[in-house]
């Protein structure tokens, strides 16, 4: 990629202090079924980030830092439906206009429909702006990755060239056949990233937060059913 003088290299410990500052990682005192179906007595939370102008425009810088640090090629940033939407939109708008060709009908800005529409052409039917060339899919967290890779499997279909995949936080888990995200979506021929993960955050959440032993017990016994690593709380 080329690099874009503004913004700065990215900082891995400024970006977990964020997540820590702004409550993006919290604990429940008694399990709580996720979205991935799973009972968890932690979450990851991006959307009050995600709601406040000042604090998605401190995001996107991050984000943006971050992917200047990758060798990929890239022409688009698309979001998951709701989890990443927002954040894809200002990524790309942002990230175009530092672009030197910066220009009328150089750049798109593409958002995917949750539900795809029962009738047009595919650019309407699936999307509000189609992406075009090298697309780089955001996600906000990722557990098993079933919408991170489902995304990027209808992307594929419709013979969309996805060149990477970028989640917020890494949960650090595995499916239910024993498999991480990064190693499903490297046989769909994409490269998995991540800006932060469970084993970093989550015990510095601990110690900022002190929640229960108890809660604490549960996080540990999750990760050995369900973590790529175990942790100690």
């Amino acid at each position: 990629m080329k690099k874009s003088a503004f913004i700065d290299q990215f900082d891995q410990n400024k970006f977990n202090n964020f997540i820590l500052d702004n409550e993006v990682v919290g604990f429940f005192e008694k399990p709580v079924k996720l979205a991935s179906g799973r009972e968890s007595s932690w979450y990851v939370n991006w959307r009050e980030v995600s709601g406040d102008v000042y604090l998605i425009d401190e995001l996107t810088d991050f984000v943006l830092s971050f992917v200047e640090g990758l060798d990929i090629d890239l022409d688009c940033f698309y979001g998951t439906a709701d989890g990443a939407t927002k954040l894809a939109v200002l990524c790309q708008y942002k990230w175009a206009k530092s672009r030197k060709d910066f220009a009328e009908g150089k750049y798109v800005l593409s958002m995917g429909r949750k539900v795809p529409k029962e009738h047009g052409e595919i650019k309407d039917k699936y999307f509000i702006g189609a992406p075009r060339g090298n697309i780089l899919v955001l996600e906000d967290v990722t557990t098993t990755g079933s919408s991170l890779i489902n995304a990027v499997k209808v992307l594929q279909k419709l013979n969309f060239k996805v060149t990477g995949a970028l989640s917020l936080t890494d949960r650090n888990e595995l499916t239910d056949k024993g498999l991480h995200v990064s190693q499903i979506l490297a046989a769909l021929g994409v490269r998995y990233y991540s800006m932060s993960n469970a084993i970093d955050v989550l015990p510095k959440a601990v110690k900022k937060k002190k929640p229960a032993r108890p809660v604490t017990d549960s996080i540990e016994e999750e990760f050995k059913k369900y973590g790529v690593d175990k942790i100690e709380l």
